[in-house]
């Protein structure tokens, strides 16, 4: 029977250590998450060809009902509303 004893009681021990070094791991784990340790250790990586400008496109309905992208840069400044009439006129039917 003391042999049994012995053993069960130098399990705890053990156990105890293991939970309190989980915990400590789980605790720096959590600080470095909250401070952002793991993005400072990215590095920055530069782009190889040239940078290319992103355009902006438009959707616009053609006469015939087509729908295509124009760029924005090639419409005109000055916009006028279309009354119900020219739109009317303006549609091929």
């Amino acid at each position: 029977m003391d042999s049994n004893e012995k053993i069960v009681q130098q399990d705890p021990p053990t156990r105890r250590k293991f939970v309190w070094a989980f915990g400590v791991l789980s605790f720096f784990a959590a600080v470095a998450a909250a401070t952002g340790f793991s993005s400072s250790l990215k590095k920055n990586i530069m782009a190889c060809g040239p940078e290319e400008k992103v355009k902006k496109t438009v959707k616009m309905l053609t006469q015939d009902g087509k729908l295509v992208e124009v760029d924005a840069s090639l419409l005109a400044v000055h916009k006028k509303k279309i009354t119900d009439t020219e739109l009317q006129n303006w549609i091929k039917q």
